[in-house]
């Protein structure tokens, strides 16, 4: 019998900028609402970052986490999963500061060094609501995303170890999958483990369905399919697309406003929620079932919700 679909919902990011779409979360009211609904809608993860409520710029203060964590786990049975990629240009230990804090069940944690272009959105806006908003793009020209083996072996240890929090393994290009390999073959990542991967963002591997089918294959030759849970998200129009090929392998799937504005071609995604409801009557009508909040706990070993500091 296929396994049931986890579906992770990412509500916001560190990514996209508030002229790009209204309907993108910013406040702590704004996230904790958006991130209700989509639990509602039948995501089991919820994959967080905050935003400064006056500006929408990504913030990494645990003090902003802690304004929508505490409704959320009220509300709803959702594992909350706190980013610890933050925003680029942060610091490790900014990066680290929120899920430090929080000790949750889940957090994201990048698996290798890439340049993360977003600069090819200038094209698209001509004006901007907030000052941030264009040298934030224009600077990821000439940006590495900076993940190094001490940095990723530095959040395992203190997140991890320390905290009970494991991980959902964003990979971004083949090589990452070597590198989640190697702290594997060190003793630093135990099995079950989560594998994000993530195609489409300039600078990690494109978003071509023979690059998704070669990352299954290499990930499953490197940690064998019963040691670890696999996941899709892509960027931008790719997202529904990769998320339905991700349930039709067998896969997880992410969706959310952090990887896409849309809900189909020319068209804003009004909420979280609805991208969730679209992808999660694609995998029912391919007679597949989504995973409850609790089967993903089982599935990833997690501590559960009564053990995290929020």
């Amino acid at each position: 019998m296929a396994k049931s679909v986890i579906i992770t919902c990412a509500p916001t990011g560190g990514i996209h900028t508030p002229t790009m779409s209204p309907h993108l979360p910013i406040t702590p009211s704004e996230i904790a609402t958006a991130s209700i609904e989509a639990a509602e809608a039948g995501a089991s993860i919820i994959h967080l970052h905050a935003r400064d409520p006056d500006t929408g710029k990504p913030d990494p203060r645990p003090e902003t986490f802690r304004q929508f964590l505490q409704i959320i786990k009220q509300s709803s049975n959702a594992v909350v999963n706190i980013s610890t990629g933050g925003g680029l240009g942060m610091t490790i230990d900014e990066r680290l500061a929120a899920a430090m804090d929080a000790s949750p069940e889940m957090a994201s944690l990048n698996m290798g060094s890439i340049n993360f272009g977003l600069f090819p959105l200038l094209q698209k806006y001509k004006e901007f609501k907030h000052d941030w908003e264009q040298p934030f793009l224009e600077m990821t020209k000439d940006f590495i995303f900076p993940n190094t083996f001490a940095t990723i072996e530095y959040a395992l240890k203190n997140l991890g170890e320390k905290h009970g929090t494991r991980f959902e393994f964003e990979c971004y290009d083949l090589g990452h999958l070597y590198n989640v390999k190697w702290f594997v073959d060190q003793g630093l990542i135990k099995p079950p483990f989560f594998i994000q991967m993530v195609f489409g963002i300039l600078g990690g591997v494109g978003s071509d369905l023979d690059n998704l089918m070669h990352m299954h294959k290499v990930a499953d030759r490197l940690f064998g399919a019963e040691n670890y849970e696999w996941s899709v998200l892509a960027a931008g129009k790719n997202q529904m697309p990769f998320a339905t090929q991700s349930a039709m392998l067998g896969g997880n799937l992410r969706v959310g406003l952090e990887d896409s504005l849309y809900i189909e071609k020319g068209k804003l995604a009004t909420s979280n929620a609805e991208q969730v409801t679209r992808i999660r009557t694609i995998i029912e009508n391919l007679g597949l079932s989504v995973a409850t909040p609790d089967e993903a706990r089982e599935r990833l070993a997690l501590k559960g919700g009564d053990v995290v500091g929020f």
